[in-house]
């Protein structure tokens, strides 16, 4: 059976002072593997990945057309933001539009991860909301669904909620994966969240930037959806991530439709080549992300060298010292192997 293998090394001087091991899966909409690093049938939280997957019931359902919602709000559903001011305004946007505001937010909340707009909510003595939650716009979706669907509003959150059982249903169905054996546990957020093999995560993506593919078995109504979603992430990248964030830097300089997901999960779906890429870095520790997803891309030959400048920041982060001084890098070191 394969096991995961070293995909980063960390650098401090001339030593490797830390590993990171990780699989990855590059499989196309059929979800045959045609390439893969490590065990492409690792079995794991697909996190915050599902975003966009879960994203298609706001346009399956009607809410999307129903509260005129814009690609921009879409996007921002789709969206692990950084609270920077353009996401809060967009989600309360979409609440506005549902006819709810952020009280109904079920999301929790954290201080922003964007650094200036942290320090501006503690220069203004105002602590963090709901909306300020990087998944405050998944829930906003969320609620609009529901509202659309006339389901109860106070309780779309948990996992017996007709809500949540449709996003289980979907996730399953794009990525080509039984629903009996789709792993469900709680997310940082309190929604579900869904454990299956990277090689599905990977078909899921595929599928979503490739929807018109007959292998991706789509009805043109989810067609549509995946086509809309896909459309709107790419459109509004600072929407999905924010200021210094690889899924809006990838996103920018290349034709990917890009999501991250926690505990060192990251998936792309590559239009017009019907592929997807699932990765998974075994210790969680997204560090090891970044560097691992430039170097696919730039292994299937997807970078440009205006892209790869772009993205250099990502391939080999500098590791900086409390001095500012630059004392080592983080770097992928892995070899995709082809299946075929």
């Amino acid at each position: 059976m394969p096991e995961s293998e070293i995909l980063v090394k960390v650098w401090r001087g001339d030593y490797v002072e830390s590993l990171h091991r990780g699989s990855i899966a590059v499989v196309d909409t059929a979800g045959s593997v045609v390439a893969a690093v490590g065990d492409p049938d690792y079995y794991t939280f697909m996190r915050s990945a599902a975003k966009p997957i879960q994203a298609l019931a706001v346009i399956e359902s009607g809410a999307y057309a129903t509260y005129g919602l814009t690609e921009r709000e879409l996007a921002v559903v789709c969206a692990s933001h950084s609270s920077e001011p353009d996401h809060v305004e967009n989600v309360l946007g979409i609440l506005a539009k549902v006819g709810l505001d952020e009280t109904h937010l079920r999301c929790g909340t954290h201080l922003p991860t964007h650094g200036p707009s942290a320090q501006a909510l503690v220069r203004e003595g105002r602590s963090p909301t709901s909306v300020h939650c990087n998944c405050s716009g998944k829930h906003s979706g969320m609620l609009a669904v529901a509202r659309q669907m006339g389901w109860t509003l106070e309780d779309y959150w948990r996992r017996e909620h007709p809500l949540q059982r449709l996003c289980r249903e979907n996730v399953a169905a794009v990525a080509g994966y039984p629903i009996d054996k789709m792993g469900t546990a709680t997310d940082g957020c309190g929604v579900s969240v869904f454990a299956l093999p990277l090689r599905n995560m990977a078909q899921a993506f595929a599928r979503l930037a490739n929807p018109e593919d007959p292998r991706s078995a789509f009805s043109p109504e989810r067609a549509a959806a995946a086509r809309l979603v896909a459309r709107s992430m790419r459109a509004y990248p600072e929407m999905v991530g924010g200021t210094g964030r690889l899924c809006t830097a990838l996103m920018r300089a290349t034709p990917v439709v890009a999501k991250s997901g926690a505990e060192g999960v990251y998936c792309f779906g590559i239009p017009g080549r019907s592929l997807g890429v699932a990765l998974k870095i075994d210790d969680g520790n997204a560090r090891g992300t970044h560097p691992t997803a430039v170097r696919v891309l730039e292994q299937l030959g997807l970078l440009s060298a205006e892209a790869a400048a772009a993205l250099e920041p990502f391939r080999r982060p500098a590791n900086i010292n409390n001095r500012g001084e630059n004392v080592g890098y983080t770097e992928a070191v892995f070899e995709i192997r082809k299946s075929r």
